[in-house]
């Protein structure tokens, strides 16, 4: 029985990571541009078959084929910024928020069909030589590739999280994040710092799909569930706080874990509501958010 449940945390820390790297995207995103593109998963969808065919058509593995995902997502976010989400910038704040919504939804659309017409409705996957192969440490088991996985997206994170404490453009975005106004008043291209966190945003999605299609299968309809997930994971964390949102993300991955140990994995999907609510309800800037005022 210990054992078990030792294993459960396991496996739901391992999947948890991957609702962190993809949460960390859509999280960024929110934070500085207020857009909330509910199409998150579709881009993290793209990703994951970007990473299918390049395995199955030219042999390349999944995790050599991330950055060539990433770059494949960082287009596709050029593209929608540019013709959609560009001119949402001057609205306030609830409005941009209701407008960036209903965009979302409509690529959301587009994207899913888009896919279905060219890839069927047919789960897809890849396995390679190592994808069965497993590490055991006092009885636990350690798949190769979820622990690789994992070890991408904390490092992803960590990068993330440097590159906005430490570097320039970083910093521009942080400023841009506490007052856009002030930010232009003293030279800060906002429509350019908006940009890059959008892209930013959408390259994570397309490493966060790369990783799922190696470790979990893809297939046109996910989109909508990964992007309820990182609303939760992105609620949990608290907006602003990119490591934070990872925490969200391995806290989410636990508890559907231990809820299908406890009640059976037909439940494992309601944990993840149950703890928006209550999140919401005690603490709504979130576990790690900071409150306004």
């Amino acid at each position: 029985m210990v054992e078990t449940l030792v294993q459960n945390i396991v496996f739901g820390l391992l999947l948890g990571a991957l609702y962190g790297l993809a949460a960390v995207g859509l999280s960024l995103v929110f934070g500085v541009t207020k857009f909330l593109n509910v199409a998150h998963g579709e881009l993290l969808m793209l990703g994951g078959y970007a990473s299918f065919w390049l395995f199955n058509l030219y042999h390349v593995d999944p995790f050599v084929s991330l950055p060539l995902a990433a770059l494949a997502l960082v287009v596709v976010g050029i593209v929608l910024y540019s013709l959609l989400f560009s001119r949402t910038v001057k609205m306030d704040e609830e409005q941009k928020v209701q407008t960036t919504m209903l965009i979302g939804f409509g690529v959301s659309l587009i994207l899913q069909n888009l896919a279905q017409r060219l890839w069927t409705a047919d789960d897809r996957s890849i396995t390679t030589a190592y994808s069965r192969m497993s590490w055991t440490l006092f009885d636990i088991r350690f798949p190769i590739v979820r622990v690789a996985s994992m070890v991408v997206a904390i490092l992803l994170v960590i990068a993330l999280h440097q590159f906005l404490q430490r570097s320039y453009f970083g910093k521009a975005i942080r400023a841009t994040v506490e007052d856009w106004e002030e930010a232009t008043i003293i030279g800060i291209d906002t429509h350019r710092v908006y940009l890059v966190a959008f892209v930013i945003g959408a390259a994570f999605a397309g490493v966060a799909g790369a990783l799922v299609s190696v470790g979990y299968s893809i297939v046109p309809s996910m989109g909508l569930e990964w992007t309820l997930v990182c609303l939760v994971v992105m609620t949990l964390g608290g907006l602003g706080s990119i490591i934070g949102t990872f925490v969200g993300g391995l806290i989410l991955g636990v508890a559907q874990a231990l809820t299908a140990f406890a009640v059976g994995g037909a439940y494992r999907q309601v944990v993840g509501l149950l703890l928006f609510l209550v999140v919401l309800a005690v603490r709504p800037q979130g576990l790690f958010g900071v409150k306004e005022g």
